[in-house]
């Protein structure tokens, strides 16, 4: 029974390093359900100090991926038409395109929506390449924090058996 938990909470934290990239899923919030599975089973010893302060991280770095392509758009001089864009374009992309979509719809939305706003190519362009570094910043942070989380779930798991 132990091992069919243990899996459980691994794919909650796989699912969450893939929620990294992809925007459906909160990568690290997903991450973390893994140690609410360590819990609720009493594999380990999980406090609940810990529970709190990983899951606290988790939703800072969620408020934070929403926030930074948005600062990354405003940082260049973009408008509310380009951060829509950028949101659309990333959801857009990954939906036609998959992963790499993520990455050309988040550029091509804010170019498009600062087009949209009357913005000349070059404001356009640099507002694209914004919302891109802010979508990769995300990414990047969302990836840390869950493979940390990941790191803190093997060491509970080995702590409890070897």
């Amino acid at each position: 029974m132990n091992f069919l938990i243990i899996i459980l909470g691994l794919i909650f934290l796989f699912l969450g390093i893939l929620g990294s990239f992809i925007p459906i899923i909160p990568g690290p919030i997903t991450s973390w359900l893994g140690f609410i599975v360590l819990k609720i089973s009493n594999i380990g010893s999980i406090s609940n100090t810990f529970l709190i302060i990983t899951f606290l991280i988790a939703f800072i770095i969620l408020l934070i991926d929403y926030i930074i392509p948005i600062l990354g758009v405003k940082k260049i001089g973009g408008s509310k038409k380009g951060i829509l864009g950028a949101a659309l374009g990333t959801i857009s992309g990954f939906l036609l395109l998959g992963p790499l979509g993520l990455l050309i719809g988040s550029f091509l939305g804010a170019l498009l929506g600062e087009l949209i706003n009357g913005t000349n190519i070059r404001l356009s362009i640099k507002s694209g390449i914004g919302s891109l570094i802010g979508f990769i910043t995300g990414v990047f942070l969302k990836l840390s924090i869950s493979l940390i989380y990941l790191v803190l779930f093997v060491k509970i798991i080995w702590n409890e058996y070897f």
